[in-house]
């Protein structure tokens, strides 16, 4: 057998950023190479962009917001263009997909459920942007107050590397329903699908301008971009560091942000839950996208009567878990980048020079490619929750493992990280699902449940330390556009 890889993935070429409609490289002529994560090879080229290519996109973005047709558009007219757009990620859909996974490593599979998430987002907020409406507010005597919803203007959406289409899906969609105009600077590691989707949002009829992409380094581009005097509104999806520092650099212009900034996620496993509809969901909530997902279910806390058996039931699954190619489609991909792989590991041979025991390791395909960024997933059992392991964002396919003592316990555990984004509540008892939902600090709890599908009506944010701001659902309308207030005196 060879190596799985196929050349047909993605036409090996120098992409493009799309600036004012057009295709752009970079000022300076200066490009960065796209390794594929299967194998470690380049297949193809980004532009570097510098504080001079973030200028002309952002000054693209200002004159359509400023002089063109969007903003004034009837936000029906913008809704069928999006919802276009979505038909067009449909119809492009094995192309993104591939792309989608070569860029980033994860199964060919899980390359078109992001597909199919991403044509979930354009519909979505296709029909959304013309339902979200002002007030009439009682007032004074010879006076009507109302308020409208009105876009920022410019929005500069920072995306990720783990799911680029899904989360500039989620950025776009909202903030074009709403009438802004765009300019995405996307992950150095993971661009080349952000580029084809502006490319199709020309086609769906987006106006020139509309939506712009800019390629290169964060440091650099991304670090540019956010600090931009032009830019009205700043989204980010990252790292709590790098969230930190683009907050600082908006608030040197007094600008709004939006930021979702990962998590530590427990999953809390009941005695009396049914082991074997939540067994598959928690061994996927952590596999995922080989663990590289901020809503990740790292961390299991499971009530002791049953933690042996749990523990042991994992320890199966995790043991027949096997990584590899992403267009062999197996359980799990690639991490992103050699990086990455060095984080993961030294965050798990430090919690084994603790003397944190290994449940259950994965494999790796005996025919992988040598310079892929292959990581084995990896259970932990018996975790002290003051460890590195049990506090910090992985990203990778590890989990961990907790006994608690009744709810306060659970909830105490649960609680007990700087983040907050998702957790997941598993028993039959009606009353504890809602006691302890309500008392978990996440800006989502499933129940009996974790993740789903992409989740785009659901409101998607975080506490503490997961950042502030909600996207997806009607609630990113409102992030995305800002208040005004109207008072007439007719006497």
């Amino acid at each position: 057998m060879g190596s799985h890889l196929s050349a047909s993935v993605a036409q090996d070429r120098a992409f493009m950023q799309l600036v004012d409609g057009k295709p752009a490289d970079s000022l300076s002529g200066e490009r960065l190479d796209v390794v594929c994560p299967s194998d470690g090879k380049v297949f193809a080229s980004i532009p570097r962009a510098g504080v001079a290519d973030v200028d002309r996109a952002v000054q693209a973005a200002r004159r359509a917001f400023d002089e063109g047709p969007w903003a004034r558009m009837p936000a029906v007219e913008r809704g069928r263009i999006l919802t276009r757009l979505g038909l067009l990620v449909e119809k492009n859909g094995d192309e993104l997909a591939a792309l989608e996974s070569r860029d980033t490593g994860k199964p060919a599979r899980q390359g078109r459920a992001d597909v199919t998430a991403t044509m979930r987002y354009y519909e979505f907020y296709g029909g959304a942007g013309d339902k979200i409406h002002g007030d009439t507010i009682p007032f004074l005597d010879g006076y009507t107050a109302l308020t409208l919803r009105e876009p920022h203007g410019v929005v500069a959406g920072i995306i990720p590397w783990n799911y680029p289409l899904q989360i500039l899906a989620r950025v776009a969609g909202a903030a074009l329903a709403m009438g802004n105009t765009l300019v995405v600077k996307p992950a150095e590691d993971a661009s080349l699908t952000a580029i084809r989707i502006a490319e199709l949002a020309l086609e769906a009829g987006l106006p020139e301008g509309v939506f712009n992409v800019v390629t290169g380094l964060g440091a650099e581009a991304g670090a540019a971009l956010s600090a931009h005097p032009g830019v009205d509104y700043v989204t980010f999806t990252g790292s709590p560091a790098t969230g930190a520092a683009i907050q600082r650099a908006a608030a040197g212009n007094n600008r709004g942000v939006t930021m979702e900034l990962g998590g530590k996620s427990p999953q809390i496993v009941f005695a009396d839950a049914d082991l074997d509809k939540a067994l598959p969901v928690l061994v996927n909530a952590i596999i995922q996208n080989g663990g590289q997902t901020c809503s990740a279910g790292s961390r299991v806390l499971v009530e002791r009567p049953f933690y042996d058996e749990v523990a042991a039931a994992l320890a199966k699954r995790f043991a027949a878990l096997v990584a590899g190619p992403h267009d062999a489609d197996l359980d799990l991909g690639a991490l992103i980048s050699a990086r990455q792989r060095q984080r993961v590991s030294a965050l798990v041979e430090q919690a084994e020079q603790a003397g944190i025991p290994v449940l259950a390791r994965g494999s790796i395909q005996a025919d992988a490619p040598a310079g892929g960024f292959y990581f084995a997933p990896t259970l932990f059992g018996t975790v002290d929750p003051a460890a590195a392991i049990a506090r910090e964002e992985v990203f990778g396919p590890v989990l961990t493992l907790f006994a608690f003592d009744g709810e306060e316990e659970a909830i105490r555990l649960a609680n007990g990280t700087d983040y907050g984004l998702v957790a997941g509540v598993w028993t039959r008892d009606g009353g504890r699902q809602h006691r302890v939902a309500k008392r978990v600090r996440s800006g989502q709890v499933f129940v009996n449940g974790y993740g789903a599908g992409g989740g785009i009506e659901l409101p998607f944010g975080g506490f503490k330390r997961s950042g502030h701001g909600r996207e997806k659902g009607f609630e990113a309308l409102y992030d995305m556009s800002a208040t005004k207030t109207i008072v007439f005196n007719h006497g």
